[in-house]
């Protein structure tokens, strides 16, 4: 299995969390519920605490809705 550090691993992690929200967002038979959950999962694995949890959600909203909060 790959490892990440660093700017890798802050990709990965963001990457998952636009994902999620992608996919939340997607109405309809599109919303795949068990790749949301697969995600979510491993993006709590990576993620060491609620205030980086909220940074990388934050960051989410922004690159899908373009608007911060």
């Amino acid at each position: 299995m790959a490892q990440f550090e660093d700017r890798d691993l802050h990709l990965v992690k963001k990457a998952l969390a636009i994902a999620v929200l992608a996919i939340e967002r997607q109405p309809g038979p599109f919303q795949s519920a068990s790749d949301q959950a697969d995600m979510k999962t491993l993006l709590d694995r990576l993620i060491a605490s609620d205030v980086e949890l909220e940074h990388y959600a934050r960051a989410a909203r922004i690159a899908v809705t373009g608007e911060p909060d």
